[in-house]
């Protein structure tokens, strides 16, 4: 039989040799087992990021759902109010203590619910008076080039029926400068109230101005002077410190923004919105 494929268990001088078998090292076991843990923690702490996510917009969704049927916190009983600031609270708690981003901050923001009472005068006023709309409320944050503060606009489009046109005949805006004065609370420091972005209703255009008719130019100048007319009144005195108020940001993401006027002023539930021309 031929045997030479058989590897030799004794040297050609007869004796036995001895193959002496190292233990693998303590850092070799330290790499492979990172090796086999690292996908795993990888992939437990995607997971776990995921879920958190998940529930964060479960939570979300809960409080959107709350205010849906308050006309922006206008009509609401006290069990409603309960169960909104229940949910504020539900949502506050997911980055309660990070540093607000201003870069997320920056852009417009859509009011969907407030408690603040000279928001809800004005939607009492225009459910009552049938000359009268309020629009749309917007937040416009302007703070992405700053480290420390920054300009908001609140943004209220009203209208007067047949005069203007229907819900954004005008704009009111009331312009503040912004200072952060701790990780979530900023103090605003009011500047300018204004009235601007007039648009006459077709039925007043051709009152003005009307079609069958060349227009002239007197007509053209009045049309022309309503579109770019701007009312401004500062609201501050040289001199005096501008009226202001600390405002608290209690949660912000890439599409939810939540405050609360320190000092019991309301709460305000924002949802991201297009920029504003």
């Amino acid at each position: 039989m031929n045997l030479a494929f058989v590897p030799q268990l004794y040297p050609p001088n007869g004796k036995r040799a001895i193959y002496e078998v190292k233990p693998f090292g303590s850092a070799f076991h330290r790499n492979l087992y990172s090796q086999r843990m690292s996908p795993c923690l990888a992939t437990v702490a995607t997971q776990t990021s995921q879920a958190s996510e998940f529930v964060i917009e479960n939570k979300k969704h809960d409080l959107l759902r709350a205010i849906q049927d308050t006309k922006r916190g206008l009509v609401t009983t006290a069990d409603q109010r309960s169960s909104i600031e229940e949910a504020l609270v539900s949502v506050e708690g997911y980055n309660i203590g990070l540093p607000i981003d201003l870069v997320k901050l920056d852009g417009t923001w859509r009011l969907q619910y407030t408690s603040a009472s000279d928001v809800l005068i004005l939607l009492e006023a225009a459910a009552r008076l049938p000359f009268f709309q309020v629009g749309q409320i917007f937040q416009k944050f302007e703070c992405r080039d700053e480290t420390n503060g920054g300009v908001i606009r609140n943004v209220v489009r009203w209208s007067i029926p047949t005069l203007l046109e229907e819900q954004e005949g005008a704009t009111l805006l009331v312009s503040a400068k912004f200072d952060m004065v701790s990780v979530r609370n900023i103090y605003l420091r009011f500047e300018e109230i204004a009235v601007q972005n007039i648009y006459i209703s077709e039925e007043l255009q051709a009152l003005i101005a009307p079609a069958i008719l060349p227009r002239s130019f007197l007509s053209l100048q009045i049309l022309q002077f309503i579109r770019t007319f701007k009312a401004q009144i500062p609201v501050r005195d040289p001199g005096r410190q501008s009226v202001g108020g600390l405002y608290y940001l209690s949660y912000l993401d890439d599409n939810m923004l939540l405050g609360r006027a320190v000092g019991g002023g309301g709460v305000f539930v924002f949802t991201r919105a297009q920029p504003l021309e």
